[in-house]
């Protein structure tokens, strides 16, 4: 027999793998759904990729790829005999199958035992080996069998990497120097000190300077200027600003090159008037609540519903998500965005083309894992409803509730979580999250997984149009910009009970003078009209130049719909910065309506009696030591080496990578090869970089150039527009961008992805200075449903336009202090009624609090 077995299995010899150090074996789920070892037809695992798949799915990964070996995992549970000893050791058939495995089930195990049992199966054939056989099998094939079945799980192994990475302490943080130059950080309204912006900051541990971190490939980051003065003062801690909570903060080491961890980042923050540090604790279920838990236990009890006797619903459309432990803002996001057909069709819908059509590694991919959790959140197979059998012995034994709570299992979706965390410095965490930023995410994610064919998130986009007026001059210039959702405002001064409020604020200071216990808080009331007219408000802008006055002025800015989403989303601005830095959220309820009419917010464009702002860029203002060496800097241009030999390195000549970097003005890497792939056919491909032999002295002084200080009348730089025309875009655009930007590239691409190309006619109309109101995204006169669509040749985002009526069908909530604490769940409007979704559990809502919720999501209604 042993023979025979060796002999059967020497053709497959070359396909079975031992797994090796990094190897992820995925033992405890499908790839394709979320079949599992206990699961009815068991789970089949790759001997060559340690892949899963259920019963359904192993045949596909056979025919793509020819493998034929697979182990097969059973897990049999079963309810222990009336009398059986509490706490018994559960039986196996063998000590080492499974070992590690994760239970699927949410089962006490002094009620339950189990037994494991695994085989070898041979496709096509399906010859099964029984496990373990070590006599009769190939050693190879003994312990490439042994190794599976001790392997850790998949996702132990990356979480280590990814979620609970052991950071060292920082050699600077003990000695770590800070100047006494009374530099007092504000909690909010940071920007960088050397080029404005305002993400992705970092403030400088030792003399509190406020700078951007680098650029990214993905249009991420900043402009390096941290990093820059690390290398001109050598100050060697930094912390991002926008990570602090009370639990910490993201430290990084420019000089050890890695993040770190700060012991004494609280002293070191309050040097700067920040102070970070806020008792919390946790409660047995995992969510992170305050400490002064009467003011929101009666936010816990609504939202939740608590003391209710909610009824579970199952089947589609009423399957939980199971919290991976504090992992409810992905679950809520994913309930809300599976009930939108648009979601529903592309993944769902397109299931099994996703799925015949996916990568050999199906867990990496991006569309596969989407129409995974869709198909489980939607076709009912993991939310099936108990027995009337089951019903009645439960019953009888006075465990209805049990029951209820052990039916709803739901689905994990640690897969899903693994893939779009990966690289991001939060939501890779274990942390809480801000469901709206995940939210964002997650569209970004379908954004760049949707490029040529159907895109789910075109439901959610929408064109705002801004309309910036110089106070001085009365000027306007009008602007439009691609937006996925509208952030309201909470102004406290509208709330209805305003006299109660001041009444409270009263007593709590004078019980906090006298060391009293507080009062009982009460929560501000606000309509919902009130804070969409503070949302519509004019709002003042920083640092406005005006071209009319070739100066600095007063601007103020107002925005409104140039066209209205199929879907809006709506989020409630609920958490804020205090004084003392700590961040809080607003105990606020607003009367959001069920149905909303938005149609007077409506763009209409440039009127007849405003007059447009000239269309001129601030002057470019160089500093000393840049203006003093300008024509050093001109004989000898600046190029990253590093990146020209990183290209240079895959075969391209060096001349033409340097030539490349230089004309992508030293973006990276992949701005440079995307130059190289352009222009590698040009006769001088491969040539030395040669400079222009004239060119403009940027001084004002010049005046020999027919524009003096204003070189936007000249033609971009064609290398420019070559890399733009290579992305893609129209040579008109890309002409028409640089010239808007002053010929800087990188914000030339963010300048074509917020002003959406309009039709030749119009361009050429505009060209003749007539009346602008012709483009269609702002004009209010069109209240049927449009699609811009690449039939017609624009490089602009694709906007379903329609009437701005709306009516409520989901929510999302959130319970807590704070984003980085908390519980989120979600109502949905399904078949008329409102369900709860609380992580696994699905019941009818009896009292949806729809005055208590965080995000908002309305469907247009159609024309009348």
């Amino acid at each position: 027999m042993a023979a025979d077995l060796g002999e059967l299995l020497v053709p497959y010899m070359p396909t079975i793998r031992v797994p090796r150090t990094g190897d992820r074996v995925f033992k405890s789920e499908c790839a394709f759904s979320f079949d599992s070892p206990e699961s009815e037809g068991g789970l089949y695992v790759c001997m060559n990729t340690f892949l899963g798949f259920g019963r359904e799915h192993v045949e596909r990964h056979y025919r793509k790829t020819g493998q034929s070996v697979y182990m097969h995992l059973k897990r049999h549970v079963k309810e222990k005999a009336t009398g059986a000893a509490a706490g018994a050791i559960p039986r196996r058939r063998n000590g080492k199958v499974f070992l590690e495995l994760e239970l699927n089930r949410d089962f006490n195990g002094e009620d339950y035992e189990y037994e494991d049992e695994a085989k070898l199966v041979i496709f096509p054939d399906h010859f099964e080996i029984p496990l373990p056989n070590i006599e009769e099998l190939p050693a190879l094939v003994t312990i490439a069998c042994d190794a599976v079945l001790n392997a850790s799980s998949a996702y132990k192994k990356q979480e280590p990497e990814s979620w609970e990475e052991e950071i060292q302490v920082s050699k600077h943080a003990r000695s770590l120097r800070q100047l006494d130059n009374d530099v007092r950080i504000p909690p909010n309204g940071w920007k960088c000190q050397k080029c404005e912006m305002r993400e992705n900051l970092w403030l400088n541990l030792t003399d509190g300077a406020v700078l951007c971190g680098k650029w990214f490939f993905d249009g991420s980051g900043g402009n390096g200027h941290a990093l820059e003065h690390f290398r001109e003062t050598k100050y060697p801690l930094a912390v991002k600003l926008d990570t602090i909570t009370p639990d910490g903060a993201d430290v990084y080491s420019f000089e050890e090159e890695e993040a770190v961890l700060d012991p004494q980042v609280s002293e070191h923050l309050s040097h700067f008037g920040i102070d970070m540090l806020q008792m919390q604790k946790r409660t047995e279920n995992g969510h992170h609540i305050d400490n002064n838990t009467r003011t929101r236990v009666s936010e816990w009890e609504v939202i939740q519903e608590s003391g209710m006797k909610l009824k579970a619903v199952y089947g589609s459309g009423y399957t939980g998500v199971k919290n991976l432990g504090n992992s409810c803002y992905l679950g809520t996001v994913m309930q809300v965005l599976f009930s939108i057909p648009d979601f529903q069709r592309m993944y769902v819908g397109n299931l099994q083309r996703i799925f015949d059509y996916s990568p050999l590694d199906p867990t990496g991919d991006f569309a596969t894992q989407m129409a995974k959790l869709g198909h489980g959140l939607l076709s009912g197979l993991y939310s099936k409803p108990p027995m009337k059998s089951e019903l009645i012995e439960q019953v009888m034994k006075e465990e209805h509730k049990v029951l209820n709570g052990h039916q709803q299992k739901g689905v994990s979706p640690r897969m899903l979580k693994a893939l779009v965390s990966r690289g991001h410095p939060e939501f890779c965490s274990n942390r809480q999250q801000d469901a709206h930023e995940f939210l964002l995410h997650i569209i970004n994610l379908v954004e760049r997984n949707s490029a040529g064919s159907e895109n789910p998130s075109d439901a959610f986009r929408f064109l705002v149009e801004e309309r910036v007026q110089c106070c001085q001059s009365r000027r306007v210039r009008y602007t439009q910009r691609v937006d996925y959702g509208i952030q309201v405002p909470t102004p406290f001064e509208a709330a209805t009970n305003r006299e109660e409020l001041l009444t409270y604020e009263a007593k709590r200071k004078e019980a906090e003078e006298n060391m009293r216990a507080p009062p009982e808080p009460v929560r501000a009331r606000i309509p919902f009209t009130a804070c969409l007219q503070a949302f519509t408000e004019p709002e003042n802008v920083p640092d406005f130049w005006s071209s009319a006055l070739q100066a600095k002025s007063a601007g103020v800015k107002t925005c409104r719909f140039a066209s209205f989403p199929e879907y809006l989303i709506v989020q409630i601005k609920k958490f804020t910065f205090g004084v003392d830095w700590v961040p809080k959220k607003l105990d606020v309820a607003i009367d959001v309506p069920d149905f909303l009419d938005l149609n007077r917010l409506r763009a209409a464009g440039l009127q007849a009696s405003e007059e447009e702002l000239p269309d001129i860029m601030p002057p470019i203002v160089l500093p000393e030591d840049t203006r003093d060496n300008s024509m050093s800097s001109i004989d000898s241009p600046e190029i990253d080496e590093a990146a020209a030999m990183q290209l240079a390195e895959m075969g391209f000549p060096l001349e033409a990578c340097r030539k490349a970097v230089y004309y992508t003005g030293n973006m990276g890497p992949e701005m440079a090869f995307n130059w190289i792939i352009a222009h590698m056919e040009e006769p001088d491909f491969a040539e030395p970089l040669t400079l222009p032999s004239m060119i403009p002295d940027p001084s004002p002084t010049t005046s020999d150039s027919p524009m003096g200080a204003t070189p936007l009348g000249n033609s971009p730089p064609e290398e420019s527009v070559s890399i733009l025309t290579s992305m893609g875009f129209p040579r008109n655009h890309s002409i028409q961008a640089l010239k808007a930007t002053n010929n800087n590239l990188e914000r030339a691409l963010d300048w074509i992805f917020t002003h959406p190309e309009v039709e030749e006619s119009d361009t050429l109309s505009e060209m003749a200075d007539t009346e602008p109101n012709d483009n269609t995204f702002s004009n209010a006169n069109s209240h049927n449903d449009f699609m811009l669509s690449p039939d017609r040749e624009t490089s602009g985002p694709r906007i379903k336009d329609g009437p701005g009526r709306y009516e409520l069908f989901a929510f999302i909530s959130h319970m807590g202090a704070s984003t980085m604490s908390g519980h989120y769940v979600c109502h949905i409007k399904k078949e008329g009624r409102w369900v709860i979704y609380n992580d696994h559990k699905v019941c009818l809502s009896e009292r949806p609090p729809k005055d208590l919720g965080y995000i908002y999501f309305y469907h247009r209604l159609p024309s009348s």
